[in-house]
């Protein structure tokens, strides 16, 4: 925890299971924060956490009478009562995605904070990827035509998702695209099977650009990329790898080779630099920021939102277009 002094925004942390438990550690690395303490409805796993990152354990109406800002880092059918007591307690409020499970409770949630005075960002951490923050400048310059994106891999071992890979991996891609193409799709067709626990979602926007994403946890290898095709190149970026190449081609020619003429079509590899650091340091050293400074959110609640409406009907839409099974005469 970074020793305490009058000016540290006092940081709290609700949930600390898998994901928590790092946003615990964060804010007891990003200066001019005190991690103030944390909650979880284990007791015995919230007094874990808090030692280990030098920090109280402690229950919910302490918590938030100290605290100036917050994590909620719970599943998801609380995010929306622990957000109202967060609100109501004026306490800054980052809530993981996705935002809430009905989009009317959001839209009350977002004029609620903003009666209060109160900032909300909702975490989606891949905006704060190094390779995506790269991206964002790029992109800026290309006439896209389409994107492609591929989250795949089996569940994280000792976390338990009662979500699709919709809402749980997917949404995080719908999240980059909407944010990189700044509008919301006019289509929207998707396919799933297993309970969409595979699921491909295809997007039509206004300007005639496509997105094809893709999200599984039943696939045996973890892939995170995203592929963009424009007028005069490809870029591809690997999340994993925080890693971003823009393919372009020059000119074909023909060579004469010891009498035999040939063909060739090289092409041309960029390798922008990408910025060093933790997605989710820059995501939590952003709301901090944001929440002190009474700025805009990189990711707001309207963004949330908006992300949560079209995961939605991709969810729907995939579990919809599930054929009958077919039955045979024996």
């Amino acid at each position: 925890m970074n020793a305490e002094h009058p000016d540290a925004t006092n940081a709290a942390v609700i949930g600390v299971g898998n994901m928590g438990r790092h946003h615990a550690r964060v804010y007891g690395e990003l200066p001019d924060v005190n991690l103030v303490g944390v909650y979880d409805a284990d007791g015995e796993r919230a007094r874990e956490v808090a030692a280990d990152n030098g920090t109280a354990a402690m229950e919910m109406d302490a918590l938030l009478e100290a605290a100036d800002v917050a994590s909620v880092v719970v599943p998801t059918q609380f995010h929306a009562d622990i957000a109202r007591d967060c609100i109501d307690s004026g306490v800054d409020v980052l809530v993981e995605k996705p935002f809430v499970d009905d989009l009317q409770v959001g839209r009350e949630l977002l004029d609620r904070a903003d009666e209060a005075g109160v900032t909300i960002q909702v975490g989606h951490v891949e905006r704060f990827n190094p390779a995506v923050r790269a991206l964002a400048d790029i992109v800026a310059d290309l006439d896209v035509i389409a994107v492609e994106a591929h989250r795949l891999g089996p569940p994280p071992e000792g976390r338990g998702v009662d979500e699709s890979a919709v809402l749980d991996l997917m949404i995080h891609d719908v999240d980059v695209v909407l944010a990189m193409l700044g509008e919301t799709p006019e289509n929207v067709a998707a396919r799933g099977v297993k309970n969409n626990q595979y699921a491909t979602a295809t997007l039509e926007f206004g300007d005639g650009t496509v997105a094809s994403l893709t999200a599984s946890r039943v696939t045996q290898q973890r892939v995170r990329t995203l592929s963009i095709t424009a007028e005069d190149c490809r870029v591809n970026v690997d999340y994993i790898d925080r890693s971003v190449e823009i393919h372009r081609h020059s000119l074909p020619e023909y060579i004469e080779d010891n009498g035999d003429v040939r063909y060739r079509h090289e092409s041309i590899v960029e390798r922008p630099t990408v910025e060093t650091g933790e997605p989710l340091k820059n995501e939590l050293g952003s709301f901090v920021t944001a929440a002190t400074t009474d700025a805009e959110p990189v990711v707001s609640g309207e963004d949330g939102l908006r992300v949560l409406e079209v995961v939605q009907r991709i969810d729907d839409a995939a579990a919809d277009d599930r054929p009958e099974p077919e039955v045979t005469a024996r």
